[in-house]
């Protein structure tokens, strides 16, 4: 990826339906939320103003490949993707015929469905969001008066977005996370967000504070 984008800001991706729904059961299993499930998305915006496009997402495997005969244009196959060392090689080869064996019906098809809903449920609560903490918003504080009864779904997209946009904050596992956004719910809260200091809330809003580097 960082060869391809050393020319240019677009990259063109042949996902298709068959990397939906492996990448679906796969981020099951670590328990992805709604935007991890959108994905592979057809249109990916990221930093610096790249951009992923995936315009066969539409179509299967099979159909791309039996296109690609019938047109007699030859493709490449990545060797290892015929050995079971790497998680998704062990989900396309086991789980996903199995999985469609049981479902007795195209459940590639649906898990495609699946995902484009997703993405829609997520761009409805990116946007909620920002209606109560626009992007534009200062980031040094997370205010709470907004998120008062609201979803939990919201208040955890403004506290992620709220520790993304905090420099000095360390990477939060999930069981930390979740310690965290229930803390705040509560009430005031000082928490431990890595080894350069604390998140704090008062109850109204919550702030990062540092800690000063201390002298063996």
């Amino acid at each position: 990826m960082a060869f391809f984008e050393k020319y240019g800001r677009t990259i063109w991706l042949g996902h298709q339906q068959d990397d939906i729904a492996e990448s679906m059961l796969m981020r099951l299993a670590r328990g992805s939320g709604a935007a991890g499930l959108a994905a592979p998305r057809p249109v990916q915006a990221l930093p610096g103003g790249r951009v992923h496009v995936r315009p066969l997402l539409g179509l299967k495997r099979a159909e791309i490949e039996a296109a690609l005969r019938a047109a007699g244009v030859s493709w490449r196959t990545d060797s290892s993707n015929e050995f079971d060392e790497h998680f998704r090689n062990r989900v396309r080869r086991r789980v996903v015929p199995a999985w469609v064996h049981a479902a007795q019906r195209d459940a590639v098809a649906g898990a495609a469905r699946s995902r484009a809903l997703l993405e829609e449920d997520d761009a409805a609560l990116e946007a909620w969001v920002d209606s109560l903490w626009p992007t534009s918003a200062a980031r040094r504080v997370l205010p709470l008066a907004s998120l008062a009864g609201k979803p939990r779904a919201l208040w955890r997209r403004a506290l992620h977005r709220w520790l993304r946009a905090q420099p000095r904050a360390g990477e939060l596992s999930s069981a930390a996370f979740e310690s965290l956004l229930a803390a705040i719910q509560r009430g005031p809260t000082r928490q431990s967000a890595g080894v350069r200091g604390f998140v704090v809330s008062d109850g109204s809003e919550v702030r990062f504070q540092s800690v000063r580097k201390y002298r063996r």
